[in-house]
């Protein structure tokens, strides 16, 4: 896949994030993707396999955050694609936060960390 097309795939994954699309968004990764959400004591913590743990972490997010993230830029180089992004979530255990987040695709792998 050319850096064009991974550089579409990046950007129609947070516009299907945006758009609470979830079955767009699942057409997008892989059936064996694993999303790792570091942390401890957080609710949505822990590692999510294949679109079944995709879709049940995206219905858990749903019920207890709101959450908005806005690439400022994609950058690619070969099979990676970097989107720096301005991230924030507003959740009843700790309020709003904000940070910055990385959208890649690597090598046929989708990875947001």
């Amino acid at each position: 896949m050319g850096a064009e097309k991974n550089v579409q795939t990046v950007k129609d994954f947070f516009a299907a994030i945006g758009r609470g699309d979830k079955k767009g968004l699942l057409a997008l990764v892989a059936e064996d993707i694993e999303w790792i959400i570091p942390g401890k004591d957080w609710p949505l913590a822990g590692t999510y396999r294949g679109h079944a743990g995709l879709s049940d972490l995206l219905e858990s997010a749903a019920r207890s955050i709101e959450t908005s993230a806005e690439p400022g830029e994609f950058v690619a180089q070969g099979d990676q694609v970097l989107a720096p992004s301005a991230m924030s979530e507003t959740n009843a255990a700790y309020g709003r936060w904000d940070a910055g987040t990385l959208g890649r695709r690597d090598a046929g792998t989708d990875v947001m960390s």
